[in-house]
């Protein structure tokens, strides 16, 4: 007999009803108060026990020189490739693709494309097939015979996405902005900006119709965050508004750690900002960031708390960039604004794909802010260490490395900085999350300026190769 696989729930399937997919249940269960069982497996395949699902997205699966079929019900959509191929992709996206996305959890059994997009892609057609072009294209960059299969995998992708966003109900579902924003970093990565910035319009929409980001983050916290933090790096600047400090709002929510009461002595612990005109906005995400970085060394958080702080305290800062002419910044301000900016991403890391052009704007403003900031006499000593910490660590692999390697060989002489402990001192007393991991990205940079600085003729900082923070690759 021919295996087919089913189009509805258990209770929809029984009563011989058409049934809308929804999840975590779909509306004709939902309206019942039922429980809403879905599998998306052949009729005629017997039930697999739980253990066998986890054991699928085991990457222990798949051993010996042949591969291993991964799913041996082949419980999910079909497509136009061949079975093997498919079971080749499928093999890719759950061992490489889900870690390259999101690199802040590297255990199968937490990471969240494994336990949270995987199971709605295998009932999911369009989420399928647009997964399978995720590991598609980055075997055939690999190959670099050409992308028929993936572009064959987004034709179907396009098609079958334009049958969800047409019907209401199936528009607003998590799967379907998890492929919109996927495709959006498929064709920006190919560099179609323009298609990519449609799909980044199309899933705000769909963002809105779901009541804000904030309510897609009670159902899917991978989907908000990947579509907030996408949309973000495709557009150049948020495309999401953020909540207040206490948590009010639709927009994307402080941590909890954001939210607790600051000490009264937070402003006159900073005089490195009380000295300077440094605006209310920018210095309040600043003193609170520290606050909270302050409260971590008791309690270190997750890396996936440090990425909804990071996507939290990059939107707030890049949204109250003054408008042109029209609300005058001072040099200080907008040099804390986009350190900040560029020390959360240097701390967090590339996310489900590289930052680069987006980084790399900003990386330009702060250089421009900075020259003209130092034409300002009496900034604060350990601000301006901080300011070229993260300088040169932005900086790394591009023409403006020099620019700060310089200056921080000359701070390093007027300061007295003999190592890398001397100037990790005057870090501390600004902004700084202490980790092996934050560490091991700065210390390589003074050793750099403290080589120039002891030695005049300086060596060859163009010549000077350390690595970049931005990331690299196709998505």
């Amino acid at each position: 007999m021919r295996r087919t696989l089913r189009r509805s729930c258990a209770a929809c399937a029984r009563s011989k009803h058409s049934c809308d997919l929804g999840t975590p249940s779909c509306s004709r269960c939902l309206k019942r108060r039922v429980q809403c069982v879905y599998a998306n497996e052949p009729l005629t395949a017997t039930a697999a026990p739980a253990a066998t699902d986890l054991a699928r997205l085991s990457p222990t699966l798949a051993a010996g020189s042949h591969f291993a079929s991964v799913d041996p019900f082949e419980s999910y959509p079909q497509t136009r490739l061949p079975r093997d191929h498919v079971q080749r992709l499928i093999h890719s996206f759950l061992h490489k693709i889900a870690f390259q996305y999101y690199p802040l959890d590297l255990s199968p059994q937490t990471n969240p494309f494994l336990v949270s997009w995987w199971p709605i892609a295998l009932g999911d057609p369009a989420l399928f097939h647009v997964s399978l072009q995720t590991a598609c294209l980055d075997e055939e960059l690999l190959a670099q015979r050409g992308f028929h299969t993936s572009e064959l995998l987004m034709a179907d992708s396009v098609a079958l996405l334009r049958r969800k966003v047409e019907d209401s109900s199936l528009a607003v579902q998590d799967g379907t902005m998890n492929s919109v924003i996927t495709l959006a970093t498929i064709e920006f990565g190919k560099g179609n900006t323009a298609v990519a910035a449609m799909h980044v319009d199309g899933v705000k929409r769909l963002v809105n119709l779901r009541g804000g980001i904030n309510a897609v983050r009670q159902t899917s916290p991978l989907t908000a965050r990947m579509v907030s933090w996408v949309s973000m790096l495709i557009a150049g600047q948020p495309q999401f508004e953020t909540q207040d400090d206490a948590g009010v709002g639709h927009g994307i929510p402080p941590i909890p750690e954001w939210q607790r009461e600051l000490p009264a002595t937070l402003l006159t612990d900073a005089p490195e900002l009380s000295s300077l005109d440094v605006r209310n906005d920018v210095g309040n995400v600043f003193l609170r960031l520290r606050h909270v970085f302050q409260a971590t060394q008791q309690v270190p958080f997750s890396s996936t708390r440090l990425h909804d702080l990071a996507c939290f305290v990059i939107h707030r800062l890049l949204l109250s960039v003054p408008k042109a002419e029209a609300q005058p910044s001072s040099p200080h301000t907008e040099s804390v604004r986009y350190a900040t900016v560029l020390y959360m991403f240097i701390i967090q890391g590339p996310t489900y794909f590289p930052h680069a052009v987006i980084f790399n704007q900003i990386l330009n403003r702060l250089v421009g802010h900075l020259e003209e900031a130092q034409q300002i006499p009496d900034i604060h000593e350990s601000l301006n260490v901080w300011f070229l910490s993260v300088g040169m660590v932005a900086a790394a692999g591009t023409p403006h490395y020099p620019w700060f390697v310089e200056r921080a060989a000359v701070t390093a002489k007027s300061l007295l900085l003999g190592s890398w402990d001397d100037a990790l001192a005057h870090i501390k007393n600004i902004l700084w999350l202490g980790t092996t991991h934050v560490d091991d990205l700065f210390r390589p940079h003074w050793e750099v300026a403290l080589a120039a600085a002891s030695h005049p003729e300086s060596p060859d900082l163009e010549g000077c190769v350390l690595p970049s923070v931005t990331g690299s690759g196709f998505i």
